[in-house]
């Protein structure tokens, strides 16, 4: 609703939009207090349209627009933007608005949820672990630069669609890693984020020019992913390692649904994404029926792969992690000692913790007790210490 009243509207009256909107729910939540209607998606579209022509009398805008939104032609015209392929447009519209290069990073995957997702800003504030009020500076800071820069709500062409397909992969890809390593409990929004990640993957995908291998392959990496998420967690919320998940658990049509993307996204490519390589790692951990039977070598070389495209502190520590698993441990031992664990921010813990499995692996109970320690002092998140702190009881 948001983006078909964009299209209308204009992206310079966004706020206005959305407060319409919000009046368009509360109107519903009092009208079917005691009755709900036959179809309640065809009310909410119809409360829209009609909140959209008491938008148009307020903002006052170009009446040769729609100079008659109540009957005739233009209220035929307005009712054309209700149809799904209009909303796919407008949609994908906002999409590209999102991920604009005039808008910071940080701000682009707020605005995302917010305009074409539908969280609320508490919503938001959990699926992110920000305070309400820093998400609240970010969307206002957001629609301040799309009106002060006259963003236009439009997708790309040519060099510009490149560009910014880049952004959007990027997005798509926060707002799942957002869900599916969430260090918060509260699985709703963690499958909320992870589903909406992958509807956006593919609503890219239903326009034939915005089809890039790129986003197949995010589209596979998510859906290998997503699969495996009902395993991620005990019944109390506790993390569970990939050694130790209910593999019948696993959701195979999300499997052969990643197995049909990843088939798109390697069709006549000479190079190889980010997004390819991680999504063949995670494809390696599925076909393993057990994690026995785990190919660890294999794994190594999609890591090292990727690391020559990304080369990047996280990837370094990836590899030492599989070389560990794969017991090459003079191959660990020297990644490890090439690392700068401050570049890792908030998430050192996981070298130490990596050190730990080093010397557990090695046999040295002292060492790895220590690193452990070390690593759960670090920790910020509390399920991630949690677990760690269990490995550490169990020595």
């Amino acid at each position: 609703m948001v983006s078909i009243l964009t299209s209308v509207f204009g992206l310079s009256n966004l706020e206005l939009i959305e407060d319409a909107i919000q009046d368009t729910f509360i109107k519903a939540v009092q009208s079917w207090r005691n009755q709900m209607p036959d179809n309640p998606e065809a009310w909410l579209t119809q409360a829209a349209k009609n909140r959209a022509v008491d938008l148009f009398r307020q903002i006052k805008a170009d009446k040769s627009r729609f100079e008659f939104l109540n009957s005739g032609a233009s209220a035929i015209a307005l009712n054309e933007l209700f149809l799904d392929h209009e909303i796919e447009d407008s949609q994908l519209r906002m999409i590209f608005t999102a991920c604009h290069p005039d808008l910071k990073p940080q701000d682009q995957l707020a605005f995302a949820l917010k305009t074409i997702s539908g969280f609320g800003q508490k919503e938001i504030a959990a699926a992110l672990l920000l305070k309400e009020e820093t998400v609240k500076k970010r969307l206002t800071r957001a629609r301040k630069i799309i009106s002060t820069e006259n963003i236009s709500f439009s997708i790309p062409l040519g060099k510009d669609l490149t560009l910014r397909m880049t952004r959007v992969l990027e997005v798509i890809y926060l707002t799942f890693n957002e869900g599916f390593y969430s260090s918060h409990s509260n699985k709703r929004i963690q499958e909320d984020l992870c589903s909406e990640a992958i509807r956006l993957a593919q609503l890219v995908l239903t326009k034939e020019p915005l089809r890039d291998e790129r986003m197949y392959a995010l589209l596979t990496l998510m859906c290998f992913h997503m699969s495996r998420l009902e395993s991620r967690f005990g019944e109390n919320g506790e993390i569970i390692d990939l050694e130790n998940q209910d593999r019948s658990l696993w959701y195979y049509p999300l499997i052969e649904m990643g197995n049909r993307a990843m088939n798109r996204a390697t069709l006549d490519v000479s190079t190889f994404s980010s997004y390819h390589y991680e999504a063949a790692i995670a494809g390696e951990h599925l076909k393993a029926r057990t994690y026995a039977d785990t190919n660890w070598n294999e794994i190594l070389r999609y890591y090292q792969s990727l690391h020559e495209i990304h080369p990047s502190e996280f990837s370094i520590l990836n590899i030492a992690v599989v070389q560990i698993k794969a017991g090459q441990l003079a191959s660990a031992l020297q990644c490890l000692n090439t690392i700068q664990p401050e570049k890792l921010e908030q998430r050192k813990y996981l070298f130490y913790a990596t050190w730990a499995e080093y010397y557990k692996t090695a046999g040295n109970l002292q060492e790895f007790k220590s690193n452990l320690q070390k690593a759960i002092q670090l920790c910020e998140n509390p399920l991630e210490k949690e677990h760690l702190e269990k490995k550490l009881i169990k020595s």
